[in-house]
């Protein structure tokens, strides 16, 4: 019964926009989820002008969660994704731990940003 309420639970949420979990603006749709060899989801973010997050982490228990983040489109101007900590951090290309190292992106002031953001967790 549990893979069955999976499945349905991703087909209502999979590609329809939906708020993110930081209530701060910014939109999220879930593209892909998958539970093994390694659990993991794609999500495309959308942030309009005035969107923003502000710092946090996200705890996972008992597993090391990773973030990869790929810039399709920056803002014209603010929503700069800040990371205490990343692993890699190009113009485009953000890999950080965000169950350790705090982040956060900056109000989006003109136009709006893109990207697609993927994640897993290993134990």
């Amino acid at each position: 019964m549990k893979v069955r309420d999976a499945i349905r639970n991703y087909f209502q949420k999979a590609f329809r926009w939906e708020r993110g979990r930081q209530q701060s603006g910014y939109d999220k749709m879930l593209l892909i989820l998958g539970p093994f060899p390694v659990p993991f989801d794609w999500y495309l973010l959308r942030f309009p002008t005035g969107a923003e997050i502000p710092p946090h982490v996200d705890p996972v228990d008992g597993r090391r969660h990773y973030r990869l983040n790929i810039i399709l489109r920056p803002a014209r101007k603010g929503g700069e994704f800040i990371c205490k900590d990343p692993i890699w951090n190009l113009k485009r290309v953000k890999l950080f731990r965000p169950d350790q190292s705090e982040h956060s992106v900056t109000r989006v002031e003109a136009g709006s940003r893109l990207v697609w953001s993927i994640g897993w967790v290993r134990r």
